[in-house]
């Protein structure tokens, strides 16, 4: 059979770019929530967005990212709105809040996580409690949880920056090597799992776990 110029040319266009859109690596879209009635006053600077943006320099390797960032007061519906938004319109494929998971009566970060989830991720929490268990006594009265809303896994971290970094890390021995995994060595597989981007991390801030099956080749710098 001889096709016609005219739709081998349609064709070849058409494969072009396709093979462009593959070829090109989908930007990581990460929302950053702070949540607190003081810093969102501006009685004290908040601290746990820049900390997180400062390891995210830090950890990612691939693909390119960008946050977009909420400071925001301890009131439920304000931060079951701002989750919402950050999914919904600005589609993020990663929401990490920081404050409100404690047990006093404006602690209602959970509550607000939940109340926007389509799935529940209890490992999350429970490997945070671990990692700081490890430092505090005090890390059992955490609140944290993990959902899936849409295309997006939603996070609730600790509201200190060094918290911060030991349950995205966990905790490493003298050589560097993990002794109790932080909870970002399951993110990336999980992204991928919901239709997110692929997630490359640098392996001395933390190592990016997937099974076998699950692995591409590392992206060329």
């Amino acid at each position: 059979m001889i096709l016609d110029a005219s739709v081998v040319a349609r064709g070849n266009r058409a494969l072009t770019i396709y093979c462009a859109v593959m070829s090109t690596p989908e930007e990581l879209i990460i929302g950053l929530v702070s949540i607190s009635d003081r810093a969102s006053q501006g009685v004290y600077k908040d601290e746990g967005i820049p900390a997180l943006e400062q390891w995210f320099g830090l950890a990612l390797a691939a693909p390119q990212w960008r946050t977009i960032t909420r400071l925001i007061p301890d009131e439920q519906s304000v931060i079951e709105a701002t989750l919402r938004a950050l999914v919904d319109e600005e589609g993020c494929h990663l929401v990490l809040t920081t404050g409100g998971t404690g047990p006093a009566p404006r602690d209602v970060t959970p509550e607000a996580t939940l109340a926007v989830a389509d799935k529940v991720m209890p490992g999350f929490g429970e490997q945070m409690r671990q990692v700081s268990l490890k430092f505090v006594p005090t890390a059992i009265l955490s609140r944290q949880v993990a959902v899936v809303r849409k295309q997006a896994l939603i996070i609730n971290l600790p509201g200190q920056p060094k918290a911060i970094r030991e349950t995205l890390e966990g905790l490493k021995d003298e050589n560097g090597k993990p002794v109790v995994s932080g909870i970002f060595a399951a993110v990336p597989y999980c992204i991928d799992l919901i239709g997110g981007p692929y997630i490359e991390t640098r392996e001395e801030v933390v190592k990016a776990f997937r099974p076998k099956s699950a692995m591409r080749p590392k992206s060329t710098p």
